[in-house]
């Protein structure tokens, strides 16, 4: 039982290591060049360094380990799995009776923990790194020059819903607001204003120029005209706002939280939360299909030599983030649910890793 022992603590340590130093290199010279290319807004904008660098870089780097972690994990493997193939030392431990599967313990237990560390990155760290960061963005690089949102039509709760004509975010106003309750097709009253103004104080809507209907007596239309009042409903300001940005500044709750609100209310804007949760979820455990995918395909010695091998895992890493690009094409074009869409790379890669994992070990 020694030799598997030392053998499991050698690939291990020989995999967290390349793996964390090719992160933080490749992390290094993105924020150098990220930062070569921002230095402009930083300056422009009177950007604090303080700021720069606690707000805004300290919370970029978990959406950096994040994004590159299946990639470096791939290229990792392909790396010293390679090494070791050409110094001979995968023939040494299959000669020396163990099998190609127990081999792989170590690659799968060393890929299962940075999964887990993906996905409590995902689920966890990085939405509240991303609300620091996508603040800072907003104010030094990225400014709100205000813009206008039109006809917004919402289900805010059973039976109740809300329709705007437009609205501006220069002073958070509503125009053509109207609320209507329903019971089943029958329509029990309309609230109809000029305009809408959210009140801070209140948390609700201040209205001007009100038409209320009252149908609740049958077909009878029961007229009342009021030149002011407040509404508080199931519709706050931020709700008009939930867009890609939004989703990645919430928690695993909060986000089903939103994806329950918003496929009531019919909001489109529901697929950014479907997509960010399903990726989410589905990213860590591509660390451990490419991991095989890797170890199959640089266990065996080649001409080519390292370089070779580094070559197809690169090339093989990026047509896995292709696909996921690709996939995630297929929910904006309503082509298939987020559910399916952002899991089908993992399922292609499956299907791959385990036709070259069943031919490596032959």
């Amino acid at each position: 039982m020694q030799a598997p022992k030392i053998l499991d603590l050698y690939i291990s340590k020989k995999f967290i290591l390349t793996f964390f130093l090719s992160l933080l290199l490749i992390i290094v010279i993105v924020i150098i060049f990220d930062l070569s290319e921002k230095i402009d807004d930083f300056v422009k904008n009177e950007a604090p360094l303080k700021e720069i660098i606690f707000d805004y870089y300290c919370n970029y780097l978990p959406y950096l380990v994040n994004m590159f972690a299946s990639l470096f994990v791939f290229i990792t493997v392909i790396f010293f799995t390679s090494r070791m193939a050409s110094n001979s030392e995968i023939i040494a431990i299959l000669s020396s009776g163990i099998s190609f599967h127990r081999m792989m313990v170590p690659y799968l237990a060393s890929a299962a923990l940075i999964a887990v560390l993906s996905l409590g990155l995902s689920l966890y760290v990085i939405p509240r790194s991303n609300s620091t960061r996508i603040e800072f963005e907003a104010k030094y690089i990225k400014k709100n020059t205000g813009f206008n949102l039109n006809n917004i039509h919402y289900q805010i709760s059973p039976g109740q819903y809300v329709f705007l004509e437009s609205f501006s975010r220069w002073n958070n106003t509503a125009y053509k607001f109207t609320i209507e309750d329903m019971d089943g097709n029958r329509l029990l009253r309309k609230v109809s204003a000029e305009t809408a103004v959210w009140d801070t104080t209140l948390d609700g809507w201040h209205l001007r120029k009100v038409h209320i209907r009252d149908y609740t007596s049958g077909l009878k239309d029961n007229v009342t005209y009021k030149e002011e009042m407040d509404t508080v409903i199931a519709l706050k300001i931020k709700d008009l706002f939930n867009n890609q940005k939004t989703v990645e500044t919430l928690s695993i709750g909060p986000l089903d939280e939103l994806i329950g609100s918003q496929k009531m209310r019919g909001d489109a804007n529901v697929m950014f939360a479907l997509i960010e949760k399903h990726r989410r979820l589905a990213m860590p455990f591509s660390a451990i299909i490419l991991t095989i995918i890797g170890v199959s395909l640089s266990a065996r010695r080649r001409r080519g030599g390292i370089g070779w091998n580094i070559g197809i895992g690169i090339g093989l890493a990026f047509s896995y983030i292709f696909f996921l690009r690709i996939s995630e094409m297929f929910v904006y074009t309503d082509t298939l649910p987020p559910g399916i869409a952002l899991w089908l790379p993992n399922v292609l890669f499956a299907v791959v890793a385990t036709f070259l994992y069943k031919r490596a070990c032959k």
